[in-house]
């Protein structure tokens, strides 16, 4: 069980059929955890035959190459690291990946594959050194050579290599300011790449003319794989005036340090290459395989209700915006919805934003379930979770939090206000007092956030 605290949070519904839509909601969450585990999703897409190793639609011929190495990183390079292992075993000739720190101090075993320590959401000088050894190992390219790499969610604050005269401070800083100003993923990315010597393509450009095949699950929204991770191995379609754009519309360009201004100054005027762009012969040695995505979570959901005689479909995997409106407009959606028939299931995914603007404690799935709670305010025998499949919701230990209809006369017996909370940016103590957190700990994938509602 990937839930830790399911009991309680049944127990918590006020009603039998309450406790019944808040079991049913558990049940698909754990379904969608289970389908993303990683090394399911790399056995399901990575397979050998004889001396060929196939990738999806991909056939590499291993016979034509002198050595082998893995390279990576991510919160899912661990498990997908141990699940190429088992496959490739000693036709891997050595590896690098980065991989959290708490999965670090647990990890076991003898492996061909070191693991090397990384932080997220921001990024340090310790995966910073990952990512030039990784870079040592494999060396100069050679046409001879296949490079492996292990892409998922979390690779951007991961894989961090700034931009020559760039400091690592200097990014986690402008990267620190975005996240809070409410950028998107897409923003975000942007900027990191043209703060970077590895991203928005410039990964394939350093290990060109090696053989590349790069393994990906997909933490973006729409799968772009320009900005899973900001693209290491794909051309990049953003430009440094892009990456200019953005810092002046979150006001954050005209308080940039020396180094950040210089890079990103100098690439304006065109004095620093852009990013390469499609078309390049960089790319032309690199595969791209996404082994699995929110699609998979999703799909894993309607699957498990519908086996639980309970109808159920998707609504999107792509919603995005403001957590809290998003939440909202998925609450009202499952309100109408319960006016026609019963029981149902209805399940989104995507990746919202939060603006952070007061002095609590949250993250993007408890704003969400705060939008979500007060749209279905009163609707008997509705429950909803919003949770990240990583199971890290902001900075709190918790993924994601457990609403239904009465959670917002719950909140109020106890002296705790939705709208209060929303302003506060503290939904973590909003649902911590109603003991409606979801509590996962970390799962060891990342392929963005689920909400599931379900209506009995």
């Amino acid at each position: 069980m990937y839930i830790q605290n399911a009991s309680e949070l049944i127990r918590n519904g006020h009603t039998v059929a309450e406790r019944h839509a808040r079991r049913l909601c558990l049940e698909g969450a754990e379904a969608a955890l289970s389908a993303v585990e990683p090394s399911k999703l790399m056995k399901s897409k990575v397979r050998l035959a004889g001396r060929k190793l196939i990738a999806d639609s991909n056939v590499i011929d291993l016979e034509k190459f002198k050595k082998i190495f893995v390279i990576g990183g991510g919160k899912a390079a661990l498990p997908m690291a141990e699940a190429l292992e088992s496959i490739l075993a000693d036709k891997i000739t050595a590896g690098i990946v980065n991989v959290l720190d708490s999965q670090l101090r647990t990890a076991k075993g003898k492996r061909r594959i070191r693991l090397h320590a990384a932080t997220h959401p921001l990024p340090s000088i310790v995966g910073q050194e990952g990512v030039l050894q990784m870079l040592e190992l494999v060396g100069k390219p050679d046409p001879g050579t296949l490079v492996i790499c292990l892409i998922s969610g979390g690779g951007s604050a991961m894989l961090p290599l700034p931009a020559e005269g760039v400091d690592l401070v200097e990014k986690v800083e402008i990267t620190r300011r975005l996240l809070h100003s409410g950028a998107t993923i897409q923003e975000l990315n942007a900027v990191r790449k043209h703060l970077s010597a590895t991203k928005g393509g410039r990964l394939a450009e350093r290990l060109y003319p090696n053989r590349v095949l790069s393994l990906v699950i997909s933490d973006v929204v729409g799968n772009r794989l320009d900005s899973i991770a900001s693209g290491p191995l794909y051309p990049d379609p953003s430009t440094f005036k892009d990456a200019e754009r953005i810092l002046k519309k979150y006001g954050i360009w005209k308080d940039l340090t020396p180094g950040a201004e210089k890079e990103l100054g100098d690439g304006v005027a065109g004095l620093v290459p852009e990013t390469p762009k499609p078309g390049s012969r960089f790319f032309t040695k690199v595969s791209n395989v996404i082994i699995g995505g929110n699609d998979d979570a999703c799909d894993a959901v309607t699957r498990r209700l519908n086996r639980l005689k309970c109808r159920s479909e998707v609504l999107t995997t792509g919603y995005e915006g403001e957590a809290r409106s998003a939440g909202m407009f998925m609450g009202s959606v499952v309100s109408y919805k319960g006016r026609k028939s019963r029981p149902a299931g209805y399940v989104a995914g995507g990746e919202t934003t939060v603006s952070v603007k007061g002095d609590g404690r949250g993250g993007r799935n408890q704003e969400f379930a705060i939008g979500a709670a007060m749209k279905i305010d009163g609707n008997k025998g509705i429950a909803l979770i919003s949770l990240g499949t990583d199971g890290l919701d902001g900075s709190t230990d918790a993924a994601g939090a457990l609403v239904d209809g009465s959670t917002i006369e719950r909140s109020k017996a106890i002296g705790r206000f939705a709208e209060e909370s929303l302003l506060r940016n503290d939904s973590y103590t909003f649902f911590e007092s109603l003991g409606d957190l979801v509590m996962t700990g970390p799962t060891g994938t990342n392929v963005n956030d689920i909400a599931v509602a379900v209506l009995v």
